[in-house]
């Protein structure tokens, strides 16, 4: 699926397709919400959750490396060379 497809989903089908077919890659915090970073082919997806309730409230597609560097320190390279 191409990012310009990805974006035109429903909240719906977002979620399922992250869930599904996203591998994930690192976490953080950013005030009361947690956010999860997820590869898609070739992009990325960040899914904004509550801390509170634990829904997604938000996805934001990446396109370019340049906009991860705020994961870098999270991210395992053990645990990705092992996957």
């Amino acid at each position: 699926m191409k990012l310009s497809e990805f974006i035109r989903l429903s909240e719906p089908e977002k979620r399922s397709m992250v869930l599904q077919q996203g591998v994930a890659i690192a976490q953080r915090q950013v005030g009361k919400q947690m956010v999860f970073l997820f590869q898609i082919w070739g992009y990325y997806v960040e899914t904004y959750c509550s801390m509170e309730t634990k829904e997604i409230e938000e996805y934001r597609a990446i396109h370019k490396t340049d906009h991860l560097s705020s994961y870098l320190e999270h991210i395992s390279i053990e645990g990705l060379l092992r996957s």
